[in-house]
């Protein structure tokens, strides 16, 4: 397969329909899912000539984590619908690649043993750093409106070697799907769980506790998390840029400009078209990761220029898992990788940090 759209078609041709409507769909009419990537194609790009670069640099840090692609893995629920070995085999691709990983708190594998994966992978390379330490992991929180649960995930994530927290804030309740309500996609397979909610305070040993969406959560919680752990705290779902100075007088580390893949409140901009907004209101106090409808190296290269630190991919990813298990996974990020490699040289940039704005030309 050349490009991520072919791993697409195989991954709508293996996985069992009403799952793949479950990962593929977004909230009532589909509106903010479609432009998501439509708005990448709204944007041209005006490279630069003769400016006697050598190779590119792809490599980017963030958080301490040294990563060899500024491609990392959005949190995304549920690899168990479309491989059996789930986010183990996606941790392996992570740590082979050097790509951080944000494992969901919705993953069918627990953070624990999805840690255990990617060290196993890593050989002694982590985000290509020999003997570089822990995996390039990220844990994603939904904070409980039980803060004794919400403290017991993030010590288990802690424990696991995450080396950061990736809080999603766009989810007071969920979001309306109607390909699942059309399908009757209520639950997980038998055999399936969200394993990081098994034995939570409050419950039975090995009962599974259900993540509780919340309309009270608050910047008061988000203060209250800051003072519960030591780990790098980043937004997801700031899409305000008066939310986005909020979250740098609230002492956050970093953004995830996300609109959850279009999977919560529909007919919400595309992010590649708010990106400019939340990179001035942050002013470069905060590194700002585009999350949403990258399908190409050059949408990578778009929103690096418009000021994204590091741009996230979420279907893709279960898009190679699908097709090959955990090669499907590392040729998705390969292939992206090789995009964004050429893509930076034909825009004459010897690295991401080469990027300007001027580079990116909207379509009249």
């Amino acid at each position: 397969m050349l490009n991520l759209r072919e791993f697409e078609a195989a991954a709508a041709s293996t996985v069992d329909r009403v799952h793949y409507d479950y990962l593929a769909g977004g909230a009532w009419d589909e509106v903010t899912l479609r432009d998501n990537e439509a708005a990448f194609g709204r944007l041209r790009l005006l490279p630069r000539v003769l400016r006697g670069r050598d190779k590119p640099e792809l490599d980017v840090s963030l958080f301490g984590c040294h990563a060899a692609s500024p491609v990392l893995m959005s949190p995304t629920a549920f690899h168990r619908l479309v491989h059996p070995e789930g986010e183990r085999a996606t941790a392996r691709a992570a740590a082979a690649t050097g790509t951080i990983m944000v494992a969901s708190m919705a993953a069918t594998v627990a953070i624990a043993d999805i840690a255990a994966a990617a060290r196993e992978a890593a050989g002694g390379v982590v985000g290509g750093v020999v003997g570089g330490g822990d995996p390039a992991l990220w844990f994603q929180l939904y904070i409980q409106p039980d803060l004794e649960v919400t403290e017991a995930l993030v010590a288990r994530a802690t424990a696991a070697g995450a080396r950061a927290l990736v809080v999603t804030v766009d989810s007071p309740v969920f979001g309306a799907h109607e390909r699942d309500r059309r399908n009757g996609f209520l639950d997980l397979p038998a055999g399936m769980a969200c394993e990081n909610m098994r034995g939570l305070p409050g419950g039975e040993p090995d009962a599974v506790r259900p993540i509780a969406m919340s309309p009270e959560i608050c910047w008061d919680h988000l203060d209250w998390l800051r003072q519960a752990t030591s780990l790098p705290v980043v937004l997801k779902g700031i899409l305000h840029p008066e939310d986005a100075r909020l979250a740098l007088r609230h002492g956050v580390d970093g953004l995830m400009l996300s609109n959850h893949g279009g999977r919560q409140l529909d007919t919400v901009p595309a992010t590649i078209d708010l990106l400019p907004e939340i990179v001035a209101a942050v002013g470069g106090r905060m590194p700002v990761i585009l999350d949403g409808g990258v399908r190409r190296g050059t949408d990578v290269v778009k929103a690096l220029a418009l000021g994204a630190s590091a741009v996230g991919i979420g279907r893709p990813v279960l898009w190679g898992l699908a097709a090959d298990g955990e090669r499907g996974v590392r040729r998705v990020l390969e292939l992206l990788r090789e995009e964004v490699d050429a893509a930076l040289a034909l825009c004459g940039a010897g690295s991401p940090r080469d990027l300007t704005p001027d580079l990116v030309r909207r379509r009249s």
